[in-house]
């Protein structure tokens, strides 16, 4: 495939919004009471040491917002926890409560007014509180800045995570699965949210042993405000939201199977690697890499997502088969959940219920493995701490 040219044969549009199907909740109360507290974290049916998590974070947000209105002012720069089209993240000190948070601090040239509305969009996340879900502290703005401050995962995202680790083994894609569902499913349920935006650096995880999920759309005004900053995002967009059709859950779902491919083979799936391709990473025979009607071999010569022209991509994602997992190499049951989630038809592809009637989920479900989780992060915490100081 030509890199030399960005090509458009389908007219695909990059429209800074898609619809979803049903309207978004208003903006509810700033931080909810001790009642209210108690009253959700019942509701939620959770173990022990998510409940006392949770607990936690919530008596220390209340502790914050009892201190006074978050502002510039009150907040300490540690340092950069990473950057992207979306803005940059930063770590924070709280001078009042001396808690750590992340900042992510969006730039955005806009009227007064907008910004107003944004802060109002965005205080729906204050009625997120799931073990699965981030934390929320506030927003506020300065300037031309828009601030979100949030729970703080010393894990940090899966795509930093992946970029430090090379490929993630299927056990540890097994518990990510079943958080990633259980967070999509809890946005969809209780807040009547769809993410729009899963991706591996919208998965946070930390050395508890929790993972979490981060900047879903809950403002239309931030993200029709960010737009032209979304290429990156759209590279995990679902055939149908490219062609500009409806959003549904199953567009959620799409791009969680590309994350899950992603964090399998070590690389961003499109094209999909080729028979060699896998071989090298995995250090394996080719002979052992298996592919059926189901995941065909890809044909033509090796192409690199970082040759392709973003039209190009987009074309591909549209009109190309997905780029699902090969066995031999893969279980036969991750094999088949990625395969299900990554039907390009919407109508043939699964939703968040079914997924969690796979044997895929129902066997890392029934895993009581927080500890050994959060082993597996702090190891990756160590390696990056290593990888850093070498350098």
């Amino acid at each position: 495939m030509s890199s030399g040219k960005k090509r458009n044969p389908l007219g695909l549009s990059l429209p800074p919004t898609v619809v979803e199907e049903g309207g978004r909740d208003s903006a509810v109360e700033a931080v909810p009471g001790e009642k209210v507290i108690e009253d959700s974290l019942r509701s939620l049916h959770l173990s022990g040491n998510q409940a006392e998590s949770l607990q936690n974070f919530l008596t220390q947000k209340q502790q914050i917002s009892q201190l006074g209105e978050l502002c510039e002012e009150e907040l300490d720069r540690i340092c950069e926890l990473g950057h992207g089209n979306g803005g940059v993240v930063h770590k924070m000190r709280h001078r009042k409560s001396n808690l750590i948070m992340a900042r992510k601090l969006v730039h955005l040239e806009v009227k007064a007014s907008v910004r107003t509305q944004i802060l109002k969009e965005l205080e729906i996340l204050h009625k997120c509180n799931s073990p699965y879900i981030v934390g929320f502290y506030g927003a506020f703005h300065e300037n031309n800045e828009i601030s979100i401050c949030m729970e703080f995962m010393d894990g940090l995202s899966l795509d930093i995570v992946l970029q430090t680790v090379g490929v993630i083994g299927e056990s540890v894609v097994g518990r990510l699965t079943v958080a990633i569902i259980k967070g999509l499913t809890y946005l969809k349920q209780e807040c009547h949210i769809l993410h729009r935006d899963v991706k591996p650096s919208n998965v946070l995880v930390n050395s508890k042993g929790e993972i979490k999920l981060c900047d879903f759309g809950v403002s239309g005004k931030l993200i029709d405000s960010m737009a032209n900053s979304f290429v990156g995002t759209r590279s995990y967009m679902a055939p149908e939201r490219l062609r500009g059709d409806g959003y549904t859950v199953q567009s959620d779902v799409w791009s969680l199977g590309l994350s899950l491919v992603e964090l399998s083979i070590g690389r961003y799936p499109i094209p999909p690697p080729s028979r060699r391709e896998y071989a090298e990473i995995f250090k394996v025979s080719p002979d052992v890499i298996e592919f059926s009607d189901d995941t065909p071999e890809p044909e033509g010569e090796d192409t690199s997502p970082r040759t392709m022209a973003i039209f190009e991509l987009l074309d591909y994602i549209v009109c190309q088969q997905p780029p699902l997992l090969p066995r031999g190499i893969f279980s036969d049951d991750l094999c088949d959940f990625v395969y299900k989630c990554l039907r390009k038809n919407v109508a043939e592809r699964a939703d968040l219920k079914s997924l969690a009637l796979e044997p895929f989920y129902i066997k890392y479900e029934a895993l009581d493995d927080t500890a050994d989780f959060a082993g597996w992060v702090q190891s990756v915490i160590d390696l990056r701490t290593q990888q850093s100081e070498s350098k």
